[in-house]
Order: C-alpha cells, then structure tokens, then sequence
C-alpha cells in the first residue's frame, strides 16, 4: 500500500493537504511559537504531531517543566489535530482537562493530538506526550468550537480559499 493510499491520507494535491500545509505555517507563524524549539506536523485527518525541545527556561524551581508547558503541547496538539477538520475558521478551546504523568527533565517531547468527535459547532479532540524514552508524560481532552475568524485572513495561513 502506497503512503498516498494509508487511511486517514490524501494525496498532496489535494484541498484537504493544502489546508494542513497552511496549518502548518499558521503554527510557524504564531508569535508565541517563536518562544519554543517546536514544529507541527499533520500527517491526516483529524491527526497531529507536534515535536517540543523541552530546555531549562521551561523549567519549575525544581527542575522540571512546568505545567504551563504541558497544557501547551497538549492543547496545541489537539487544537490543531481539530482545526484538520474545519477549513474556513479557526477554533477556540473552549475547555481543557489534562492529566500529568511524569516529571520532563528535559529533551524532545512529542505531543500527539487526535480528533475525537463533533463536526459542526464543537470539536473534542485529545492528546498525549511522549518523552525521549517513549514514556507517556501527560494526556489531555478538549472541546473546541468554532469562532468568527476567518483562516483566510490570518497571518501565516495560505490555505484553499472558502467561502465563508
């Protein structure tokens, strides 16, 4: 089987793809993205991958992460593993339940975000991180619902254009 041919994957000329590309840069080009060593990746619908370095700025007087930086993986990577589904808005989380796991001392943490459910108004998604052992450090479910502002019109998205 082809990787074109995978479930969960089109092909890269397709409008679907083009709208994970323009994920992709929408991510890249938020500001607070600039203050991470991090990098999305989406790979089908309703999936996501979000690749962190986790380094000592990010830490708690005790020399771990601090949970800041969990609820952000977390949340990004289920944000955007949501937004895969949704080509004209972008989404705002509208709620947020995470559970931490383990201590990140550090290093690559990959946050993996997947669509659960909800098509229309809402969307839940869920994700989890993995650090460099392959352990799973958190998890975390959210809900997530459509807003008024258009992905066309946003810095750094240069997605399929639809009507709104």
């Amino acid at each position: 089987m082809s990787p074109d041919s995978a479930p969960g994957v089109v092909p890269k000329e397709s409008g679907a793809s083009l709208h994970w590309r323009a994920l992709e840069g929408l991510y890249a080009s938020a500001p607070i993205n600039h203050k991470f060593r991090s990098s999305l990746e989406i790979f089908g619908e309703g999936l996501s991958r979000i690749t962190f370095v986790v380094e000592p700025d990010c830490f708690h007087a005790a020399g771990a992460a601090h949970g800041t930086i969990y609820f952000k993986m977390l949340d990004d990577a289920a944000f955007y593993a949501a937004n895969t589904l949704v080509t004209d808005r972008f989404l705002l989380t509208t709620s947020f339940n995470l559970h931490l796991s383990k201590p990140i001392k550090g290093g690559t943490i990959v946050a993996e975000g997947r669509w659960v459910s909800g098509r229309r108004r809402v969307l839940v998604a869920e994700s989890r991180l993995v650090d460099e052992e392959g352990d799973e450090v958190g998890r975390g479910t959210g809900t997530f619902m459509r807003s008024r502002i258009a992905l066309s019109g946003l810095p750094g998205y240069s997605g399929p254009q639809t009507a709104s």
